[in-house]
């Protein structure tokens, strides 16, 4: 399934370039303080405390954010996160991308119990499934299905999810 994305176009210079015309300057501004001290704190509960008081990320019991993951700056929202999962060493969550023509905003999800390795970026609008493991430096491009092995870029399927 292609990722679920909203669409806004734009005329005169590129998306980027009108930034705060899509997302108020102070949010951008405070949500960069939150995520860099949670890049770096090494208590696990505080990240957590962090992200779900300040950044309004839906965060489950036990998930940890390893070391520099870097949550969306502008809409950290967007994104939700199961329970006991883990998410690698300086993964990048994007709920939103800005493109010369337009720009897209998409909610990511990620389940319960996934391992999510180090150096990975996951794109807007994709939902990765319960017991999901995505290899280091994989660039999620597309939906991964519930205990399913995934890895690469592009991200191919390594193993498919076990059938009961």
């Amino acid at each position: 399934m292609g990722r679920r994305t909203e669409r806004y176009p734009v005329t005169e210079a590129n998306s980027l370039w009108q930034i705060y015309q899509t997302v108020p300057f102070w949010k951008v501004m405070r949500n960069f303080i939150v995520i860099q001290l949670a890049r770096y704190t090494p208590f696990l509960p505080m990240k957590n405390w962090l992200y779900r008081t300040f950044l309004g990320m839906k965060v489950g019991d036990k998930t940890a954010f390893a070391l520099m993951v870097m949550p969306d700056i502008m809409f950290p929202e967007k994104i939700s996160v199961g329970t006991n999962s883990v998410i690698g060493y300086n993964t990048t969550l994007l709920a939103h991308e800005y493109l010369i023509d337009e720009y897209r905003i998409g909610e990511v999800h990620i389940g319960n119990e996934v391992m999510i390795g180090a150096n990975t970026t996951i794109l807007p609008g994709v939902s990765i499934g319960d017991g999901a493991v995505v290899s280091a430096a994989t660039l999620v491009h597309q939906d991964v299905p519930a205990g399913a092995f995934v890895g690469g870029n592009p991200m191919r399927m390594i193993r498919e999810p076990e059938t009961t």
